[in-house]
């Protein structure tokens, strides 16, 4: 696959708005008295499907974290009241962690500003999807050819 100079421009851009997306959402996060990782365990918690929470296993999935470092990261949100710690019903030897109500607050109101910040970005960031849409070895297969103005499928 040939690349050329608009491919990395779009590459540029869509990773500098998504590094400027992660920069506002760790000063919100800050700003609230969370810290970067401490939101995103909240947010992982919210928004598992399973209404008992995830486990610890799937927390450190999300996370992108090994299972010991998410085991610490759930320990210093419990110390700050934000998390705790249930027994699963079908099985003993399984933990699932769930907000209190002082998380539930805190992430209510970051979400709410971070939703409003993606309703903002949405445009852009659709406009360079759909120029990377077009990125990559399926699509270079289907891309005209420059000399016939014919597709290659």
């Amino acid at each position: 696959m040939a690349l050329d100079q608009a491919d990395f421009t779009r590459l540029l851009e869509l990773r500098s708005g998504l590094r400027r997306f992660l920069r506002w959402s760790e000063e919100q996060a800050k700003a609230a008295g969370l810290t970067p990782a401490k939101h995103q365990l909240l947010l992982a918690i919210r928004g598992h499907p399973n209404p008992s929470g995830p486990t610890v296993g799937e927390i450190a999935d999300y996370l992108v974290l090994r299972h010991h470092s998410a085991v610490g990261l759930i320990d210093r949100a419990a110390a700050d009241g934000l998390v705790k710690r249930n027994g699963d019903p079908h099985s003993k030897s399984v933990v699932r962690v769930t907000l209190t109500p002082v998380g539930v607050e805190k992430l209510d109101r970051l979400s709410e500003a971070h939703l409003e910040e993606l309703a903002h970005l949405a445009p852009t960031m659709r406009a360079l999807w759909g120029a990377l849409d077009g990125v990559g070895p399926q699509a270079e297969a289907s891309r005209p050819d420059p000399s016939s103005g014919v597709t290659s499928r």
